[in-house]
Parts: structure tokens; C-alpha cells; sequence
């Protein structure tokens, strides 16, 4: 019976899904808020990336919860997986006193790969205002390359205190750009207080690269400290 069940929600779940993509339609005409977005952004923000203009500009507070939502599952991670003082992380518990630990070809790899992933999550980070990236992104770039530098090295410390602080730093200062915002511009994280510059160029469309900036040390440094919290 149960079998029957779960085969019928199972046929259920298939027509719905079936309906929606059957019923999916191209859109052949931009709509008015697309086309507000498509002009505003590079013609008052100065910045060819729409998305990235939308998400730190126009979309301000939401992307401060975003972040703010991030930096509570790294806290509630910490909680439920902080290991006791003393205690041996379970990775390193997993292999023993005596056991083997990552190959030879993991760690030279990674040693390779390393710096081309943190330099990669830099260029994304920076050039989010400009092409396919931003603080998000670049910050979860960043974050894999930690994890490939765990795995190359499990008993390697990870320096809580100073991803916290970074973290922490990375936050205010955000914060503090969208209150002069507030104070000297439009709004919220207004991208006005600083120059515009020349339109597509790294140092241009406002204060929105150094927002993006400041999005990705804060998102690479959570990320990194929840999976050095599954580590423990």
C-alpha cells in the first residue's frame, strides 16, 4: 500500500512539473521594469554588469540580509560542531595516530591549483561590476579553495581569530558605506559617493566595486569557517 502511495505522488509531482514546462513561454518583448533596469543601470550607476548593479545598488538592504543570513548559519554551524579544547578533529580521528593522510599527487596539486583558484576568486570578486561575477561568487570561489587546502592538509590550523576579524571588519565597513550613503548620496549603499570614473574600466561605477569587495572578504571568510566547522 504504501509502495502504491508513494508511486502515485510520485505521477503527481510528474504532471504538475509536466504542466509547468509545457506551459513555459518565451518571452519575445523585455518587460518595462527589465527595460528600466537595462538603461538605468549603466547610464546612472556607470556599470556594464546589470545584475551586479541591481543586487549592491538598487537591492541594497536585501543583499545586507543575504549576508546577515550567512553570518548565522556560520554561527549555528560553530555551535553544533565546535569540537571541545583538546579535542582531535574527527578527520584526523578518521585516519588514526598512524594513519595516511592525503597523497603526495593531492598535496602537489594542490599546491599548483591553489594559488590559481585564490587568484581567480580575486579577479571575480573585483571585476563583478564588469563581467559575470561579484562579491557572492568570488567570495564562494575563495571558500572551495579553502576547502581544497583542508583536504591537502587536514591537520592544518585554520585561524578562527582571524577569519572573525576579517569577517567582522568586512561587515561594518559595508555597513558604514551604505550609512554614507544615506548621509551623502541617495540612499543606502548609494554608489554616488564615490566617482563614477570611465564606463567600463576596473575603477568605475561608483563605490560598487569596493562594496563587492568588501562582499567577498565577508563571504569568503563565513563560508570558510563553516567548513573548517565540519572539519572539527
Amino acid at each position: 500500500m504504501r509502495r502504491v502511495f508513494n508511486l502515485l505522488a510520485v505521477v503527481a509531482f510528474g504532471v504538475i512539473f509536466a504542466g509547468i514546462v509545457g506551459g513555459y513561454g518565451e518571452r519575445q518583448t523585455l518587460s518595462a521594469l527589465a527595460t528600466y533596469y537595462l538603461i538605468e543601470v549603466p547610464a546612472n550607476l556607470g556599470a556594464p554588469n546589470v545584475v551586479t548593479g541591481i543586487l549592491i545598488s538598487f537591492r541594497g538592504f536585501d543583499t545586507l540580509g543575504e549576508v546577515a543570513v550567512l553570518f548565522m548559519v556560520a554561527a549555528s554551524v560553530g555551535v553544533l560542531l565546535a569540537s571541545e579544547p583538546g579535542e582531535k578533529p574527527r578527520l584526523l580521528s578518521a585516519m588514526g595516530d598512524e594513519g595516511q593522510g592525503p597523497s603526495e599527487l593531492v598535496r602537489n596539486g594542490a599546491e599548483v591549483v591553489l594559488p590559481l583558484i585564490f587568484l581567480f576568486g580575486i579577479y571575480v570578486i573585483m571585476n563583478g561590476h564588469l563581467s559575470a561575477g561579484g562579491g557572492f561568487q568570488g567570495g564562494a570561489v575563495v571558500a572551495s579553495g579553502v576547502m581544497l587546502l583542508m583536504l591537502a592538509y587536514p591537520t592544518g590550523p585554520i585561524h578562527h581569530g582571524f577569519l572573525t576579524i576579517t569577517e567582522t571588519l568586512a561587515g561594518v565597513f559595508y555597513v558604514s558605506i551604505g550609512i554614507l550613503g544615506m548621509v551623502f548620496a541617495g540612499g543606502f549603499l548609494d554608489s554616488h559617493i564615490l566617482p563614477r570614473g570611465n564606463f567600463g574600466t576596473l575603477f568605475s561605477a561608483g563605490a560598487i566595486p569596493l562594496i563587492s569587495t568588501l562582499l567577498g572578504i565577508k563571504v569568503g571568510a563565513e563560508l570558510s569557517v563553516i567548513i573548517d566547522r565540519f572539519r572539527s
